[in-house]
C-alpha cells in the first residue's frame, strides 16, 4: 500500500546545466507553480526519429487539468504538438512502423482509444466500448492491439456485442437509478479514491483496423494491477510472435492482504491462462521480453506481503520455466526497465535521494550507472537499442525529456519549461549526513530562501516524507515543493529517516514495527542538527507533511514540543480504525506483524491517540473524502480530540479529492491555506 508513496516527489526535470538566474529573476510563485508544464510518458518511435510525450498543463478558471500528445525530432528541430483540444490525450505508444501513435482519449467524452496517421488527417476513433478504454499497445506484428477495461466479470464470457451492451444497460440502470446504495460482498470494494464495488480489469484484443475486441482474461478476477504499487509502465507485453499476451495478475483470492502477482500467459484469441511464476508466493510484475525473443524480463520481490521489499530483475526464457536474478547482489529496488539487445538492460533504481539510470549486464549481472545525478523515469529505447529516452528531474527543475544516444552526449528535446525557468530565482539544494539512532547515517536536503542572507534569522519548515517507505529525492513536485515553499520566506529541510528508500534494504525494513521509534529518534536528531545552524531561528520553527508524514505530524502531538504548528495532511492517528477502514490490508498486516486481533501491543505502541494527554500544538489538519487509503475518520478523530483539549485546530475537507489534493483550484487552496497556518505561527523572512 505505501500509503505516502504518492507523495514522493513526481519524477521531473531537464539533464542539461540549469540557466544562471537573470539579474532581476523572481522568486516562484503561485502563477509561475501552476503555469509550468508538466511532461510524462515518454516513448521513442522504433526507427528512433521522433519521442512522443504528454505535456499537461492547468486550467485554473475550469479548475482542470488538459493533457496532449507533443512530438519531438531527435535529429534537431523544435517540438510540435501533435493532438489539442481542452480534454485528457495521454499514453501514446508507436506502431511498430513509427508511422501512427494509438493513445488514449475522452475527447469523445469517455475514456477511448484512438489512432493519428503521422502523415496528416485526423485522428480516428478505435474502440466504443460502453466501459471505456485505456493503457492500449500495438503487437510486434502491428496486426493487434490490446487493452484494459474495467467490467462487470458475470458477462465476461459472453460474446463481444452481448456482454458489451449488458455493460452498457448495468451502467445505465445505475445512473438513473433514484437509489444510490452500493452493494458489496467482498475486498476490494474501494480503491485508492474510486468505488471499485464488483468490477474487473480485463485485457481485451482487437485486430489494429478496429472491429469486435476479444476479452481474453474472462472470469472473476482482474488481468492488470489493481495496486500501483506493483506497476512499472506498461503491464502487460504481446510475445514476440504476437500471438499471445504476458501479463500481471492480482492475487485469485484474498487480495485484499495479499501480495502474490504473478505473470500470466494466455493466447490473443483466448484460452486458458498459463501462470509463468507459481513458484513466488510475492510479488512479480512488468514483463519485458529481449528483442531476440528468446528471454523474459520482469521484476520480483521474495517477501510475501511486503510491498516494499526490494524488487529484484528476473529473467528465464521467453517460453517460460527456471528464473534467475540478475540483480541478487545489488542492494537497490528496480522499477523502470527497457531491453537494449540481448544481455543489455537499461533501468532506474533509486540510490541515496536521487534514481540514476543504469546499465545492466544480462550475462554477469555488472551494473554500471550512466546518468548521475537528479531523478531518472520512464525510459524508451529505439529498436535498434541506440537512442534512449526518458525523463529527468531535479529539485530546482520540473519534467523535461531527455534524449541520449548511447555512444554520445544526453541533450533536453522538449524544453518545455526553459524559459519561465530563466526568469526564476530557485536555490540550489544542499545534501548533508546527519547521525541518527545508533549512530547510522541520515541524508537530508537543506534550501535555503531566494534572498538567503546569512547574517540573518530564518524561520525554519520541516517536512516529512510520506509512505513511509518512500523518500525525498533530488526531483520536481506539483504537491510538496519545496522550491514552492522556499519562496514563502523558509529554510526548508527534507530529511530521509528510517524507512527512506534508496539507502539499501536494511534502511527500508527498520521502519516496519517501530514507526514512532528509531525514525522519529533519526527526525529529532536532524531537528538538532538544523537548531545548530548559525541562521536558523530556534523559535520559529514548524512541521508539516502528509500520509505517513501526516503520521508524524500526529506523533510528534504527543512527543515533541519543538514546533509552533504543525501542518498533517492525510495522517494516520488510530491504527485499529485504519486497520478496519483502509482498503489494502497487506501494508498494515506487514507494518504490525499481522491484524489488530493478532498482535495488540504493535497496534497500541506506537499510535498517536494513545497519547492525546500530552497535545499542545497548534495544528492545521487536512483530510478528503475520496481517500480510501487513509480514511477520513482519522483526521476527524485527532481535531475532535484537539478540540476538546482546547488546542488551536483548523480542518480542511475536500469532499472530491482522495490522497492527495489534484485538482488546481482545489491545490491553489490548499497552497493558500497551508502557508497562512504556517506563517501565523511561524512568520517567514529573515530577521
Amino acid at each position: 500500500m505505501r500509503i505516502g508513496l504518492v507523495l514522493v516527489p513526481l519524477l521531473l526535470g531537464s539533464l542539461l546545466p540549469m540557466a544562471s538566474a537573470a539579474p532581476t529573476a523572481r522568486p516562484l510563485s503561485f502563477d509561475d507553480f501552476f503555469a509550468l508544464r508538466r511532461i510524462s510518458d515518454p516513448q521513442i518511435s522504433p526507427d528512433g526519429r521522433a519521442v512522443a510525450y504528454v505535456v499537461t498543463t492547468v486550467d485554473m478558471a475550469k479548475n482542470a487539468t488538459n493533457s496532449t500528445i507533443w512530438l519531438a525530432p531527435t535529429d534537431g528541430g523544435a517540438p510540435r504538438q501533435l493532438t489539442g483540444g481542452p480534454k485528457h490525450d495521454r499514453h501514446p505508444r508507436f506502431s511498430p512502423d513509427s508511422r501512427r501513435i494509438l493513445f488514449e482519449s475522452d475527447r469523445s467524452g469517455e475514456s477511448q482509444l484512438w489512432v493519428i496517421d503521422l502523415a496528416g488527417g485526423e485522428a480516428r476513433q478505435l474502440t466504443t466500448i460502453a466501459t471505456e478504454a485505456k493503457t492500449g499497445i500495438w503487437s510486434p506484428d502491428g496486426k493487434w492491439i490490446a487493452f484494459v477495461s474495467a467490467v462487470y466479470p458475470e458477462y465476461s464470457d459472453k460474446p463481444y456485442a452481448e456482454s458489451n451492451a449488458a455493460n452498457k444497460q448495468r451502467k445505465e440502470e445505475i445512473e438513473k437509478n433514484p437509489v444510490k446504495a452500493r452493494v458489496f460482498t467482498k475486498l476490494f470494494y474501494r480503491h485508492w479514491d474510486s468505488w471499485v464495488e464488483d468490477k474487473r480489469q480485463h485485457l481485451f484484443v482487437l485486430a489494429a483496423e478496429g472491429g469486435e475486441p476479444r476479452d481474453v482474461t474472462p472470469g472473476d478476477r482482474d488481468g492488470y494491477p489493481t495496486s500501483s504499487t506493483f506497476s512499472s509502465g506498461d503491464d502487460f507485453t504481446f510475445s514476440p510472435d504476437s500471438g499471445s499476451l504476458v501479463y500481471t495478475a492480482p492475487p485469485v483470492r484474498d487480495e485484499a492482504w495479499s501480495t502474490n502477482h504473478d505473470l500470466y500467459r494466455v493466447p490473443i484469441g483466448g484460452g486458458t491462462a498459463e501462470n509463468l511464476t507459481v513458484g513466488n508466493a510475492a510479488a512479480d510484475c512488468c514483463p519485458r521480453f529481449s528483442p531476440d525473443g528468446k528471454w523474459l524480463a520482469y521484476r520480483a520481490q521474495k517477501r510475501p506481503g511486503y510491498e516494499a521489499d526490494r524488487w529484484e530483475l528476473m529473467v528465464m526464457r521467453a517460453t517460460g520455466g527456471a528464473a534467475r536474478s540478475i540483480t541478487s547482489q545489488v542492494d537497490r529496488s528496480i522499477d523502470a526497465f527497457v531491453w537494449s539487445d540481448s544481455d543489455t538492460i537499461y533501468c532506474t533504481a533509486e540510490q541515496n535521494a536521487a534514481a540514476p539510470l543504469f546499465k545492466l549486464s544480462v550475462k554477469d549481472g555488472k551494473f554500471a550507472e550512466i546518468a548521475a545525478a537528479g531523478t531518472h523515469s520512464a525510459p524508451s529505447i529505439n529498436a535498434d537499442g541506440r537512442r534512449l529516452a526518458y525523463m529527468r528531474a531535479m529539485l530546482t527543475q520540473p519534467a523535461e525529456v531527455m534524449l541520449i544516444d548511447l555512444q554520445g552526449q544526453a541533450r533536453n528535446l522538449s524544453q518545455a519549461n526553459t524559459a519561465r525557468l530563466a526568469e526564476l530565482d530557485l536555490p540550489k539544494p544542499e545534501s548533508v549526513t546527519v547521525k541518527g539512532a545508533g549512530g547510522a547515517s541520515m541524508q537530508m536536503w537543506i534550501l535555503k530562501p531566494p534572498g538567503f542572507d546569512a547574517t540573518k534569522k530564518w524561520p525554519l519548515a520541516f517536512l516529512v516524507h510520506g509512505g513511509p517507505q518512500g523518500a525525498w529525492e533530488d526531483s520536481w513536485s506539483n504537491r510538496w515543493n519545496a522550491e514552492l515553499w522556499a519562496a514563502q520566506g523558509y529554510v526548508v529541510a527534507m530529511p530521509n529517516p528510517r524507512g527512506s528508500t534508496g539507502f539499501g534494504q536494511v534502511y527500508v525494513d527498520a521502519i516496519s514495527g517501530d514507526w514512532g521509534g528509531k525514525c522519529f529518534d533519526d527526525l529529532m536528531a536532524g531537528l538538532a542538527y538544523l537548531e545548530k545552524l548559525p541562521y536558523v531561528d530556534t523559535a520559529r520553527m514548524g512541521a508539516a507533511g502528509a500520509s505517513f508524514g501526516g503520521y508524524m505530524m500526529n506523533w510528534f502531538e504527543g512527543h515533541t514540543t519543538k514546533f509552533k504548528t504543525l501542518i498533517a495532511h492525510c495522517g494516520v492517528y488510530n491504527f485499529d480504525s485504519m486497520y478496519a477502514s483502509t482498503d489494502e490490508l497487506w501494508f498494515d498486516e506487514w507494518e504490525h506483524g499481522g491484524p489488530p486481533w493478532g498482535n495488540r501491543e504493535s497496534y497500541e505502541k506506537h499510535s498517536p491517540h494513545r497519547f492525546a494527554q500530552n497535545f499542545k500544538t497548534p495544528m492545521l489538519i487536512i483530510h478528503n473524502d475520496l481517500d480510501f487509503r487513509v480514511p477520513i475518520n482519522e483526521g476527524f478523530q485527532i481535531f475532535t480530540t484537539l478540540q476538546r483539549l482546547g488546542v488551536p485546530t483548523k480542518m480542511i475537507n475536500f469532499p472530491d479529492e482522495g490522497h492527495w489534493v489534484a485538482k488546481p483550484a482545489n491545490s491553489a487552496f490548499w497552497h493558500r491555506e497551508v502557508f497562512d497556518w504556517l506563517a501565523k505561527y511561524v512568520p517567514p523572512g529573515g530577521r
